[in-house]
């Protein structure tokens, strides 16, 4: 079974092996009940020859998937399984009690077409987001583009796939979150690895190589560029939030020159009500409109009365959480 890195590559894999004539079969989680150990949506490869790759649950119903997998390729047919785990076996895998999942099976090229897998696996590597909607009762299939269906919307939104009353199942595919800081402070040491825990890929920004030391965020992605250029290059997209920690003008505006400019999704910038004044003012002085300056969240993070670095770090990942789930 894959790990987590494989299982965020389940279509690329799929469509691999499917070129390569070894046979794909794609597993996905659609439903769950009780305590399932994996998430709809959550998906598994299987290949003619019985190579796996990702996971449908923690190893109780595998190998039945993988059987059905053989026959699926073999008949070049859709199902739908549903598994019930009892409570020895759930007890076996690390569930506290049973639980119940509805198994997707979809042999890629019979029933799954290639081209759509291929228009899935591009749009994933250009970071675009999109939906798949499968039809459990025809089988008919899409790829939904945001804007071009409401259920698919808010699965986008949400990130969560699963079942919808007419009958489809909609599996959403972002591109991976993204938070750039700016300013590699005190804060900044703390908020890098929350924003971890919270499904982030973080980056640094910071072109004082004594501040962004390895020693001071040691495994951390560090760039010593312009703040202007760095994100510039990082591309910002709906995935993306920007916090400035820097309090320093010649720093920070750079970086929200640009990041006002894109669409990442938050906007956060650490200082007093008396430093985000000025700070407008000068944005303002540079052309920038009403409308995009009211993008920006001053005094960075949530009001929770924080003091510490790490309690600012928690109250700027829950603010760029809210931002994310519910919008602005």
């Amino acid at each position: 079974m894959g790990g987590a890195m494989e299982q965020d590559r389940i279509a690329e894999i799929a469509l691999d092996w499917h070129r390569q004539g070894r046979g794909a079969v794609l597993a996905t989680v659609v439903e769950t009940w009780g305590s399932a150990p994996r998430q709809p949506g959550s998906q598994l490869v299987v290949s003619g020859d019985g190579q796996m790759m990702g996971s449908v649950s923690g190893g109780c119903v595998e190998g039945a998937v993988v059987t059905e997998a053989g026959e699926a390729l073999a008949d070049g047919q859709s199902r739908l399984l549903t598994f019930g785990v009892s409570d020895e076996t759930a007890f076996a895998v690390g569930l506290a009690c049973g639980g119940t999942i509805r198994v997707l099976v979809e042999p890629v090229g019979a029933a799954m077409p290639e081209p759509l897998l291929a228009e899935l696996v591009v749009a994933r590597a250009a970071r675009r987001p999109v939906a798949y909607a499968v039809n459990l009762t025809d089988w008919s299939r899409a790829l939904l583009a945001p804007g071009q269906d409401g259920a698919a919307d808010a699965r986008l939104r949400s990130d969560k796939a699963g079942p919808e009353e007419d009958g489809r199942f909609i599996a959403p595919h972002n591109p991976p979150l993204r938070l750039v800081v700016v300013g590699a402070v005190h804060i900044a040491q703390a908020l890098l690895p929350m924003a971890r825990a919270c499904g982030y890929d973080p980056v640094l920004i910071d072109p004082r190589g004594a501040f962004g030391s390895a020693e001071r965020f040691p495994g951390e992605v560090i760039l010593e560029d312009w703040p202007d250029e760095a994100l510039a290059a990082l591309a910002p997209d709906p995935r993306m939030a920007v916090v400035t920690l820097t309090h320093d003008p010649k720093l920070d505006d750079p970086a929200l020159r640009i990041a006002l400019r894109s669409p990442a999704f938050y906007i956060g910038c650490l200082g007093s009500t008396r430093t985000h004044a000025k700070r407008l003012d000068r944005l303002r002085a540079e052309g920038f409109a009403e409308a995009e300056l009211a993008r920006i969240h001053a005094p960075v993070g949530l009001d929770i009365g924080a003091k510490s670095p790490a309690e600012i770090a928690l109250s700027v990942m829950a603010e760029v959480t809210r931002v994310l789930r519910k919008g602005a």
